[in-house]
């Protein structure tokens, strides 16, 4: 539904700030399956948060496209003739991009009007814990009262203080680009730097990584982020390690970054600068103070295992917590809160388990994590009750091509009946094995159940099950 001017009701049973996954979910489950009033605050035009509008769609769609652009790469391998070198238009594939994602905002609209979820446009900002001002315009606001109001703000990126930052783009700004760079650094080695820069590399862009360390994915498995370091050099991917950017600064032909790499000052000219050193709690014009509400040193809100501030009433989750920052985990947690709420005595004890959620980067090639590292599961149970089993081949698709990607897998046990604490995939989807495995391991399978699953072959995935 299009946002109302005003809200129709003095108080409200469930007031929900942020209009991205997890608040979306949350408010819907709380009105549409259990007749709670809400209502909705989105500070932004559309609807979505940073998952639908600057995020995880898009990023897929690019992702696809540089895929696209690896096959064709390949196809001649498998016999096809190309009769040209087939060129890309960039922007033409982010107009058909926006409008797809255009699309999906219009549903999230109808969605909510579905679900009788008001929607109220502006700014929030807390007068009391159970008081909220929706800033309209600079003059024009007003005040809704709720008796449980969520806080789903969701995170943004974060912008180094360092001279001429701002003459670089942070992974929103990745979406307005109208045309493809000729020459990309991207700075950071987290997620989203990994991933953005394996789009530009497969799409052609010359693109440059800068590492503060010798590494890349800092907290996952090193079978996941040695190999993937290694294959992303091996396909043109440079990167500056043990580097700080100091500056940037226009030139003549572009953008000059300042930097150290091992103590030695250098610098590299590009066209474009993606700043991917982290993010930070989207919760400063909150105005938390007025309600009390908690929240750690690095701004995050501090919740409790149902999703509790420190002040009875008020709610948070998702990357407002800084708890496992992944879409499909806020709207789960969002789900189970409205269910507690509004459900009755059955969900009265319902709440999201964070232990155990499977991950996926999309990087190229993919990779997916569930549980604990090697390093984790040794550091929790003691070498003596850890062991590993992995493998790395070739996938079969790769047997026709002269370059022979490669994929390695590593399943983490412990305990004499080995249970599987830790999935850790590398390699060609990746990302589509790992969701069933996620529930194999989240039911507690052991090594012996793995090993009695009859293999699938010729497959990626039969190593899973027939790894000695």
């Amino acid at each position: 539904m299009v946002p109302v001017p005003k809200p129709t009701k003095q108080i409200y049973d469930y007031l929900v700030i942020g209009g991205g996954s997890g608040g979306l979910a949350s408010a819907r489950r709380a009105s549409g399956i259990h007749k709670a009033s809400v209502a909705l605050i989105e500070s932004q035009t559309r609807l979505g948060g940073t998952c639908v509008n600057v995020g995880c769609v898009p990023k897929k769609v690019m992702w696809n496209t540089a895929l696209v652009a690896e096959t064709l790469r390949q196809a001649p391998s498998y016999g096809f003739e190309l009769q040209s070198q087939p060129t890309f238009n960039w922007s033409f594939l982010k107009g058909k991009r926006d409008a797809y994602i255009k699309r999906l905002n219009g549903i999230y609209e109808r969605n909510l009007g579905n679900d009788n979820v008001e929607h109220l446009h502006g700014w929030a900002s807390f007068v009391g814990p159970n008081t909220v001002r929706v800033q309209q315009s600079e003059n024009e606001s007003y005040e809704v009262e709720a008796k449980n109001i969520l806080i789903a703000t969701g995170s943004k990126p974060i912008i180094p203080n360092i001279p001429g930052a701002e003459l670089g783009i942070d992974s929103d700004g990745f979406f307005d680009l109208e045309t493809q760079p000729k020459r990309v650094a991207v700075v950071g080695t987290g997620y989203i730097g990994i991933e953005i820069a394996g789009i530009f590399n497969a799409l052609g862009t010359e693109t440059t990584v800068f590492s503060r360390t010798k590494q890349i994915l800092r907290s996952f498995d090193s079978i996941i982020k040695d190999n993937l370091l290694k294959e992303m050099e091996t396909t043109g991917v440079k990167f500056a390690y043990e580097s700080k950017v100091k500056s940037l600064s226009r030139s003549d032909s572009g953008i000059l970054i300042e930097y150290e790499s091992a103590g030695q000052a250098s610098s590299l000219e590009v066209d474009c600068v993606l700043w991917a050193v982290g993010r930070s709690p989207n919760v400063e014009k909150l105005n938390l103070e007025s309600a009390n509400i908690e929240t750690n040193e690095k701004g995050y809100v501090v919740v409790d295992e149902y999703q509790n501030t420190s002040t009875p009433g008020v709610l948070a989750l998702g990357d407002a917590c800084g708890n496992f920052e992944l879409t499909p985990v806020a709207i789960a947690a969002g789900r189970r809160l409205s269910d507690r709420m509004f459900g009755g005595e059955q969900f009265k004890n319902a709440k999201l388990d964070y232990h155990n959620i499977p991950t996926v980067v999309f990087s190229h090639p993919t990779a997916g994590t569930i549980g604990l590292t090697e390093d984790e599961a040794r550091a929790k149970y003691g070498d003596a009750n850890v062991k590993t089993y992995s493998s790395k081949f070739v996938n079969m698709f790769f047997s026709m091509l002269d370059h022979k990607e490669p994929t390695a897998y590593k399943l983490v046990v412990t305990g004499p009946e080995e249970k599987v604490v830790g999935v850790h995939l590398f390699g060609r989807e990746s990302d589509e094995i790992l969701q069933g495995f996620g529930v194999a391991v989240r039911m507690g399978a052991t090594k012996a159940d793995f090993d009695n699953c009859v293999a699938i072959h010729p497959s990626a995935a039969e190593e899973l099950v027939t790894m000695r």
